[in-house]
């Protein structure tokens, strides 16, 4: 059968719209799925920290807002698939507003301590399993664009990066600055403006019909690993970045513990660190996207690991602020040219009927260390925090060099993108 277009309306004034432009269909609705998805992430935890006080409860807060979400992509990846990119987006951007309003006005009237506690934890589960279903569709809208583009994906696949380093850039900046001038509530109904906004510019994207009878999820998990093992580039990749994972989560999850207790700064810093972060990788994406033209993809891939891996090590030594900010900055810019080869890798090797699934299927991999890295912050004391970065750090430069010393040989990543 032919494919059909899933519209954001009906009726024949509608059906006369012409195709809306990749700004219009693709990169808004990017954007403020990006914002919300960085606010979310980095917002929450400082949320639970500034509610409950308690370094465990935070690192907690950081593993139940990802548990869910490795979950949720599983099912999300189907989704796509089976009712298109336009419907899944819009029911997660929807549901995650009324989420965070309904938080907004609980907050207020509970009492600090248990109902506090159970109000802020279900919020980070709630939010997770949104935001990840808004994200795969998202993402497979984006990959839609990408394969389009023939090959010139590398292109698309830099300018939907940059969209996540400026929502990275913004959002945790934002939430750390409302939460420490208007509080819980400012925060929140921002994130839901988000939402709502991009539930309004949701892409109308055509997809292929679907079959009668729907796969089962654990089907189309099957059908993920399948796709994943025929592209060995794609798999070792995946492998590699999957270890270094582990070191960004536990950063990601003692950062609000760190900066507020250790180096006594105050939320707002903990959401300039990643701003800085976001705009070295934001500088690194536009290098790379250059950089891929000219030289291919594994050399690109290979300085950018080297670089991550030399700062992740030197960060879980460092000491002070600003030497703190500077390496994540460093760390982060490495994170974002391997990014750019890991997408554009994935538009080019995962078949479009089957790319919900697969691209589930990979971020779930990618995702797995985040969880840990909370359960790691939530169990460890925070003066020891110093020694589960190290050992972090190690893991994440064997697993980069064991990935790009096997790429080497796989011809998908010395190829040069025209």
């Amino acid at each position: 059968m032919g494919a059909r277009c899933v519209r954001s309306g009906v009726g024949p004034r509608h059906a006369r719209r012409p195709a809306p432009t990749v700004l219009r269909g693709i990169y808004l609705p990017r954007s403020m799925d990006a914002g919300d998805f960085a606010m979310t992430t980095y917002g929450i935890p400082l949320l639970v920290l500034s509610t409950t006080n308690s370094a465990s409860l935070t690192g907690l807060a950081f593993a139940l807002e990802w548990v869910p979400r490795l979950g949720a992509f599983v099912v999300a990846g189907a989704m796509v698939d089976r009712h298109g990119t336009t419907r899944v987006l819009r029911l997660a951007s929807a549901m995650r507003a009324a989420v965070v309003v309904a938080a907004a006005g609980a907050l207020p009237q509970l009492d600090r301590g248990l109902p506090t506690m159970v109000t802020v934890m279900l919020l980070a589960v709630l939010t997770g399993v949104l935001t990840e279903f808004s994200y795969i569709a998202a993402e497979t809208a984006g990959g839609v664009a990408s394969r389009q583009a023939g090959t010139r994906a590398h292109r698309v696949q830099s300018v939907l990066l940059g969209i996540d380093q400026v929502g990275t850039l913004v959002g945790p900046a934002v939430a750390g600055l409302l939460l420490e001038r208007t509080g819980a509530a400012g925060m929140l109904a921002t994130i839901a403006v988000f939402s709502l906004l991009a539930c309004v510019f949701a892409p109308r994207q055509c997809t292929a019909q679907q079959p009668k009878a729907p796969e089962p999820v654990l089907a189309g998990l099957r059908i993920g690993w399948t796709t994943l093992r025929s592209a060995p580039a794609l798999g070792w990749l995946v492998c590699g970045l999957t270890l270094s994972n582990l070191a960004i989560g536990l950063l990601q999850a003692a950062t609000p513990v760190m900066v507020v207790r250790q180096f006594d700064h105050s939320s707002a810093d903990v959401g300039l660190i990643w701003s800085v972060a976001a705009v070295a990788s934001l500088l690194a994406v536009a290098v790379c996207r250059r950089a891929i033209d000219r030289w291919g993809l594994w050399p690109v891939g290979a300085l950018c690991a080297a670089l991550a891996g030399s700062a992740c090590l030197a960060v879980s030594l460092t000491h002070t602020y600003t030497a703190y900010l500077v390496l994540i900055a460093v760390l982060m810019a490495g994170e974002g040219g391997m990014t750019v080869v890991l997408r554009t890798l994935r538009s080019h090797l995962i078949p479009q009927s089957v790319f919900g699934a697969t691209l589930s299927l990979t971020i779930l991999l990618l995702l797995v260390p985040f969880p840990l890295a909370g359960v790691l912050v939530a169990t460890v004391p925070p003066a020891l925090l110093g020694y589960a970065m190290t050992g972090c750090a190690v893991v994440q430069a064997l697993g980069l060099c064991l990935a790009f010393v096997r790429l080497r040989t796989l011809p998908d990543l010395r190829v040069r993108l025209a």
